[in-house]
């Protein structure tokens, strides 16, 4: 299993409702943040992707709130990749703030798209061949 922590990441005034609370949409973006920079920790930046006609939508989402992420707030995102990809990869996330308190889990799945085709494809070999130390070590 992979797991990479992005910290330091500022909740700013613009994230936040009329409550100082973040709004529930910036959850994505957070989960976005986490992504590419997991991918990136493991050589694998989006821009090179793309540049190599792959894309990477998002299939499916979802989010549990369980503490609000409040303005000012410094946010840690946990990034889990459970399973090494195929056609698909699956991230699991975990939003915790300064104090290391839990706010939020969410869970995306992205597809490997061949940009010329717009058809699914097999994960790029060099991701795959990247995340697979860190599953032959929980073996």
């Amino acid at each position: 299993m992979f797991v990479y922590d992005v910290t330091g990441v500022r909740v700013r005034y613009y994230d936040t409702d009329q409550m100082g609370i973040v709004y529930y949409g910036n959850y994505a973006r957070f989960y976005e943040i986490g992504r590419v920079e997991a991918l990136r920790y493991l050589g694998m930046a989006y821009k090179d992707l793309e540049e190599r006609g792959i894309g990477m939508p998002v299939y499916d989402m979802s989010s549990r709130f369980i503490r609000p992420a409040r303005y000012d707030d410094q946010l840690t995102i946990r990034v889990t990749i459970p399973q090494l990809p195929t056609t698909r990869i699956f991230f699991q996330y975990e939003i915790f703030n300064q104090d290391g308190l839990l706010l939020n889990t969410g869970e995306t799945t992205l597809i490997f798209l061949k940009s010329a085709t717009g058809r699914p494809g097999p994960a790029p070999s060099d991701l795959v061949e990247s995340i697979k130390p860190f599953f032959e070590q929980s073996v």
